[in-house]
């Protein structure tokens, strides 16, 4: 074995790397053969796009929010949608119209990609469906919206969309097809009668009886509301509790109702905190609905739920039961005791007066001749 001369000594930092090396390699131990090495989880995100959309002029934006019109059956009316794209490469944009509608918890939604419009968004009609729009570059899209002469009145709500379809991966490796949508809001109003109206289709009221008499539990309130009407509304509801007789135990503050579209339905689940179990409770839903013209009347519907503090008519019903069986004793101890009956005759004995006794002149006669009748 050579020896280590002053000049071919190995550093000391060498060596400590060298055994470093070594403790992680018996660590993690050889690398499997055929197994490749970890990459990065792949992502269904194929990168950020960015885009805005708004609805806008020939020449520009025109500072709207929304696409609101006010036409009649058979009219008709061009504008224009802007498309900006705010990203770095060049973006291709489906452009179309679509019907919107209310979903279960009270937001304002669009019909999926894969369901064809059949209201508002099928009216809408746009020169060709791609366009493509360069980095930091707006497109102002004309479109032309054509009222059916057969249109019913009342409120039509859908937008105008600019969708970006891109493909990618997800963690799994299973390829997609990400459709990412950005629209304005339409909202048209066809000339005719209005009929504005909201139903309260159900109430349900639970309770949870407590078992002290004196205590306090909470009251679930759900109710279901309709716009049964042809015209978009809000407005807000509350609800109160009342005993028996029209005692108000509770109220609760106004909730804003979100915007239900003609048909739309919501239900709404309100607590009531703190209600005593006041035997019979009744709840009172009462909604104050409007328009985007004005107020209408409001709309209220009851249901009610027994309330019996369980405790209290249990000690009640006992306490009832000890009087009565108390008063039962009580009458049968002062009842006189029963002795024989006048009327009942011993052996040998007969009823009332003797024949002796009631035997009169006649009675003489018939027995004369013969021996004196004895006397006992």
């Amino acid at each position: 074995m050579p020896l280590l001369t002053p000049s071919t000594r190995i550093p000391a930092a060498r060596i400590g790397a060298a055994l470093a090396a070594v403790l992680l390699a018996v660590l993690l131990g050889p690398p499997s053969r055929g197994e490749a090495a970890p990459r990065p989880a792949p992502s269904a995100d194929p990168g950020v796009v960015r885009w805005a959309v708004q609805p806008s002029g020939s020449g520009g934006p025109t500072g709207r929010n929304y696409f609101t019109y006010d036409l009649a059956p058979g009219d008709s009316v061009t504008d224009h949608v802007g498309v900006t794209n705010l990203g770095d490469r060049p973006l291709t944009f489906a452009v179309y119209g679509t019907d919107a509608y209310t979903t279960t918890d009270g937001a304002f939604a669009l019909l999926p990609s894969d369901r064809a419009a059949t209201d508002v968004g099928a009216w809408i009609g746009v020169d060709r469906r791609s366009w493509t729009v360069q980095p930091g570059k707006r497109a102002d899209i004309p479109f032309r919206l054509t009222v059916p002469r057969n249109a019913t009145p009342g409120d039509h709500t859908g937008g105008v969309i600019a969708a970006v379809a891109q493909d990618g991966v997800t963690a799994d490796g299973q390829r997609v097809r990400l459709d990412q949508r950005i629209a304005a809001r339409v909202y048209l109003r066809v000339a005719g009668e209005v009929r504005p109206a909201v139903t309260v289709e159900s109430v349900r009221v639970d309770y949870d009886t407590p078992l002290n008499p004196i205590g306090r539990a909470d009251l679930t309130v759900t109710y279901r509301i309709r716009n049964s009407g042809n015209v978009r509304v809000g407005g807000t509801g509350a609800v109160v509790v009342d005993g028996p007789a029209g005692w108000t135990l509770s109220r609760t503050s106004p909730v804003d109702l979100p915007e239900l579209l003609p048909g739309a339905e919501f239900t709404v689940t309100e607590r009531v905190t703190g209600v005593p179990p006041a035997l019979r409770l009744t709840a009172t839903v009462d909604l104050a609905p409007t328009t985007v013209d004005t107020a209408l009347p409001p709309v209220q519907r009851t249901a009610s739920v027994w309330a019996l503090p369980w405790l209290l008519l249990a000690a009640l019903a006992v306490t009832g039961a000890w009087l009565y069986l108390r008063r039962r004793r009580r009458s049968t101890a002062a009842a006189p005791p029963a002795g024989p009956s006048a009327a009942s005759a011993g052996p040998g004995e007969t009823s009332g007066t003797s024949g002796a006794e009631t035997a009169g002149p006649s009675a003489a006669g018939e027995v004369a001749g013969g021996a004196a009748p004895r006397v006992r």
